[in-house]
C-alpha cells in the first residue's frame, strides 16, 4: 500500500460546522472556538463563508470573525466563496487562501449557489482569476463527486473532465467532497486512480460525509491511494443546508483517533479538540453532533 507519511487535517467545524444551524452562534463563542483549535494544533482552519446572509445567516459576521482571528505564522486560515462577491470581500479580509467549489449535480447547483452547471464552471474560472490576482491561494474542487440525493451518482467521466478543468486553472489544491456520504471505499478508489493521474503536483484533498457510517472506512481506503490531506470537522458537526438529508462531516476526533491507532502523528492533540467539541455542546445543541468519540475520549488515554 502506498501510504502516506503525513496527514494534514483541515478543520471545517466553523464554516461547514454551523452553517445549517438555525440556532446564531456569536461571534465571540466562534472566536473561542477557532481558539481552541489553534491551540488544539490544527494548522489548517476553515472560518467562514462568504454568502449573502439572507441565504446562510449563520456566517452574516465573516468579516468580523475575521478581523479578530488570532495572528499565528503557521496556520492558514481560510473562508469560502461562492462568486465573485464572496472572492472581493475575501480579499478585503487577512485570510491567505480562498475555497471555491461547484457541484457535479445539475440540480444541487441551481439549489446551491442559483446556477446550471456551465453557468457554475464558468462563475468559478471568474473568481479563480480574480483571487490569483490578489495574491490568495486557491482551494478549487468538486461537490458531490460520489453522488447527490437529486441526481444519483454522476459519472466517473464527468468527474474527470470537470477535475481537468479546474487543474489546468492552475489552482493550488483540488478538493474532492462526498458531500452526501454516498461514497463507499471501492467507489473512492476508483474516483482516485482517474484523477491522480492529472494531478501531477497539485494536492488533493478529500471532504468526507459520515451520512451513512462510511466516513472513515473511505479514509482508509483514500490513504491506501497516497491521498495525505482530509476536511473534519469538530464532533461531526456539518452538512450542507441546500441537500436533503445531508449530515455531518467526518469527526476530528474521530479521524485523529484512526490515523493514531494507524500510526500516524497528526500533531493535533484529541483531548483539547474534544473540549472544544463540549464547550459547544450546550450553545447550538447535542443533535448536531454525529462524531463518536468527542463525548468519550478521556477514557482513550
Amino acid at each position: 500500500m502506498n501510504y502516506p507519511k503525513k496527514i494534514i487535517l483541515t478543520e471545517v467545524g466553523a464554516r461547514d460546522g454551523l452553517q445549517s444551524i438555525v440556532k446564531p452562534v456569536s461571534t465571540d463563542q466562534k472566536l473561542a472556538m477557532i481558539q481552541g483549535l489553534v491551540d488544539a494544533g490544527l494548522k489548517q482552519i476553515q472560518v467562514a463563508s462568504f454568502v449573502h446572509p439572507k441565504w446562510v445567516p449563520q456566517m452574516a459576521d465573516a468579516e468580523d470573525i475575521c478581523a479578530n482571528l488570532p495572528i499565528v505564522d503557521d496556520i492558514i486560515f481560510s473562508g469560502l466563496a461562492l462568486n465573485n462577491r464572496g472572492v472581493e470581500r475575501a480579499i478585503k479580509t487577512n485570510l491567505q487562501r480562498v475555497e471555491i467549489s461547484i457541484s457535479t449535480s445539475e440540480t444541487h447547483s441551481k439549489k446551491n449557489a442559483n446556477m446550471t452547471l456551465d453557468e457554475a464552471m464558468a462563475n468559478m474560472k471568474s473568481m479563480i482569476k480574480l483571487a490569483q490576482e490578489n495574491g490568495l491561494e486557491i482551494r478549487a474542487g468538486l461537490q458531490a463527486v460520489w453522488g447527490c440525493v437529486y441526481d444519483g451518482k454522476p459519472p466517473k467521466e464527468k468527474i474527470v473532465e470537470m477535475s481537468k478543468a479546474i487543474l489546468d486553472l492552475g489552482v493550488n489544491t483540488l478538493s474532492l467532497s462526498d458531500s452526501t456520504g454516498m461514497g463507499n471505499p471501492n467507489s473512492i478508489k476508483e474516483i482516485l486512480e482517474h484523477i491522480l493521474p492529472l494531478s501531477e503536483d497539485t494536492p488533493i484533498v478529500l471532504h468526507l460525509h459520515d451520512t451513512r457510517g462510511l466516513g472513515l472506512a473511505n479514509v482508509v481506503a483514500a490513504l491506501e491511494m497516497g491521498i495525505k490531506q482530509f476536511d473534519s470537522a469538530l464532533g461531526g458537526i456539518g452538512g450542507c443546508p441546500f441537500i436533503k438529508g445531508a449530515t455531518g462531516n467526518i469527526a476530528t476526533e474521530d479521524t485523529i483517533h484512526l490515523l493514531h491507532e494507524m500510526g500516524y502523528n497528526t500533531g493535533i492533540d484529541i483531548q483539547k479538540v474534544s473540549a472544544v467539541s463540549q464547550s459547544l455542546v450546550p450553545v447550538i445543541g447535542e443533535s448536531y453532533f454525529s462524531g463518536k468519540l468527542y463525548k468519550i475520549v478521556e477514557s482513550l488515554k
